[in-house]
């Protein structure tokens, strides 16, 4: 048998959970997309501070203790904003794939070369 796309997949699955909460990506205008993006960007800002709150960061405090399992919820739980952020903006799971790619080719050759200069035009490709 053979097995799913898993990117494509979560893609679908995302799409599939956003519709039956009533959020439709299709046809937004652009102050939709706005404020989709916002929620988003802030859902995602809570999900990482409780991914924080998983690891004993508070140095002063002696009851604190490394939670990994909730820290691999937290991190699916960014992948579900992250995604529907994608799919606000327009993007699919092969598009997301190909940016990444582009990006890690980016990262990569600004190690190589020591980045040492921000270059402004070295992602506009992507």
């Amino acid at each position: 048998m053979v097995e799913p796309d898993q990117l494509r997949e979560l893609f679908r699955m995302q799409k599939a959970l956003n519709e039956r909460i009533g959020v439709r990506t299709e046809n937004m205008t652009e102050a939709e997309k706005t404020q989709w993006v916002l929620n988003y960007c802030r859902a995602m800002t809570q999900e990482i501070a409780e991914l924080t709150d998983s690891v004993p960061w508070k140095w002063w405090a002696k009851y604190q203790r490394f939670d990994a399992q909730n820290a691999r919820v937290e991190v699916v739980d960014l992948f579900h904003f992250l995604i529907s952020t994608a799919q606000v903006l327009g993007m699919s799971a092969d598009e997301v794939f190909a940016a990444y790619v582009k990006k890690n080719q980016v990262n990569f050759q600004r190690q190589d070369s020591g980045y040492v200069a921000k270059d402004e035009g070295d992602s506009k490709h992507i």
